[in-house]
């Protein structure tokens, strides 16, 4: 007997798996929605977040209010006398420079200078074997004496023919010739004079001394070698230091402004050392070249320096300045109250209730720290020396004290938070911020483990009814331990990378 199946068995077993799969798709699509509310809100927060960032890090920008005074730094223009400058490079150079040789040749016996010694004039730096000028110069006294002798001899004869011609008992004519042979006998003693002089000085050479005061190069030739007077390297080099030389040049657009300061007396020259700021040695200008160089269109000059410390060595390359003239009385003011627009240079003023104005002005010279104001500013003004970004003419001021130079930044410095992790140049964002995460981590919190749980359990349940016994159960725990992960999940971005706690244990 055949039975037919009741339809509402299968309508029975159908409708379970029909609300699983819907509970599911429902749930997958919940839980979509809400990452996308959470991802949406942590992109809003971040982006509210970096907004004071920018704003904060430009200082008062577009964003800075107009009523509110701007905070400034100024002066009053100062009078003093102003010195005026010519700035050159140039090199050192020795004030004399000799390479010391020897006059005669023979063997060297002794060196009696270091090297890099200071000597002094005349010392004696080597000697050369004398034994051949000696025997020389003893030979040309010997001659001298043996020839005196001789002209003793015939000045004797001389006088005997002077008497007998007196007394005509001898000729005149022997006198006479008598008394020329004394005369050219005495012009020979001269002449062997003249040879003892001469071997007299050739025996000094065989001491070489120092021709002048200086400091002693590396010595070319060693003791023991033979030196000779065509050496063109010499025994060594002096070189004299104290005073020292400088020579520089300027472009040959100032050669009538320092031929005139040139003609009112003595010009300083000031030498600067590696740093280019400190002046290490002032000499005086002692020499103008007479022509330009075509090639480079610059003037030499040449300056004398005393160089007592020796911080001044030849063949350095140094930068120098020449004091053309100075200034008297003049207003200075500091170099960074001096702005340029477009009409030029000008200054801002402080008037009365603190506005500021743009005055023009005229600068006559400047350099990096003051400049020289011929026109436009008096002693009685306030001109403004920093903060002019958010300044124009008009705008009110507040003036800080400078109470220093301001120490320069060498690197940037960190930016500084609470212990909560807020800035606090932007605290209410901050604590904005802080409040929307907590919010947002609460939430997704509280709904992720709700719906985890939720679906976990009508997995497990829709598993028993449709007959997979132990299997729909583990698939329910399975799907529940997946949905408290979600639910664990979800406040994680919101809460910056923190924790929010174990993870609870999904129930069957």
């Amino acid at each position: 007997m055949l039975f037919k199946p009741d339809s509402t068995d299968d309508e029975k077993s159908t409708a379970p798996r029909k609300r699983s799969l819907v509970s599911r798709v429902l749930g997958r699509m919940v839980s979509l929605l809400i990452t996308l509310v959470i991802l949406g809100g942590l992109g809003y927060l971040g982006w509210l977040a970096f907004q004071p960032k920018q704003n904060g890090g430009g200082g008062r920008g577009a964003g800075a209010r107009p009523d509110l005074p701007v905070p400034v730094l100024a002066a009053t223009p100062q009078v003093h006398d102003v010195p005026v400058y010519l700035d050159g490079v140039g090199s050192v150079r020795a004030l004399n420079t000799v390479i010391v040789r020897s006059q005669v040749d023979g063997k060297l016996l002794k060196v009696n200078f270091v090297e890099g010694q200071d000597v002094k004039k005349d010392d004696v730096l080597g000697e050369i074997d004398p034994a051949i000028y000696q025997a020389q110069y003893d030979q040309a006294v010997a001659t001298k004496a043996k020839d005196e002798a001789l002209l003793a001899n015939q000045k004797i004869d001389l006088a005997r023919y002077e008497q007998l011609a007196a007394t005509n008992a001898g000729s005149k004519q022997q006198a006479d010739t008598q008394r020329a042979l004394v005369a050219q006998q005495q012009a020979i003693i001269k002449a062997d004079q003249a040879q003892i002089d001469n071997a007299r000085t050739t025996l000094g050479y065989t001491k070489i001394v120092a021709p002048i005061a200086g400091r002693a190069g590396l010595r070319q030739v060693d003791q023991g070698n033979i030196i000779h007077a065509s050496d063109t390297t010499g025994l060594v080099i002096l070189t004299q230091l104290q005073p020292i030389a400088v020579w520089f040049s300027l472009p040959q657009q100032q050669i009538m402004r320092v031929n005139a300061a040139a003609a009112k007396g003595q010009l300083a020259v000031d030498v600067f050392g590696n740093d280019g700021v400190t002046v290490i040695d002032t000499g005086k200008l002692t020499g103008i070249d007479n022509q330009v160089d075509p090639t480079t269109g610059t003037l030499k000059l040449k300056a004398e320096l005393p160089n007592a410390s020796y911080q001044l060595w030849p063949g350095q390359f140094v930068n120098v300045r020449l004091k053309v003239e100075t200034l008297p009385q003049a207003i200075v003011v500091s170099t960074s109250a001096v702005q340029r627009g477009p009409a030029g240079t000008f200054s801002y003023v402080i008037g009365a209730d603190n506005i500021v104005t743009a005055k023009p002005v005229t600068v006559t010279q400047q350099n990096e720290h003051e400049a020289v104001i011929a026109s436009g500013l008096t002693t009685s003004d306030r001109v403004v020396t920093t903060g002019f970004a958010n300044l124009a003419d008009g705008s009110k001021v507040v003036v800080g004290k400078d109470d220093g130079p301001p120490a320069a930044d060498l690197a940037p410095r960190k930016r500084s938070r609470n212990p909560d992790g807020k800035n606090p140049d932007s605290k209410r964002g901050a604590q904005g911020d802080g409040s929307s995460k907590d919010q947002g981590k609460d939430q997704g919190k509280d709904q992720g483990k709700d719906q985890g749980k939720d679906q976990g359990k009508d997995l497990g349940k829709d598993g028993q009814q449709n007959g997979q016994g132990k299997n729909g159960e583990h698939r329910g725990q399975r799907e529940h331990s997946e949905g408290d992960q979600k639910g664990q999940a979800g406040p994680t971005p919101a809460a910056g990378g923190e924790q929010s706690g174990g993870a609870p244990k999904a129930q069957p």
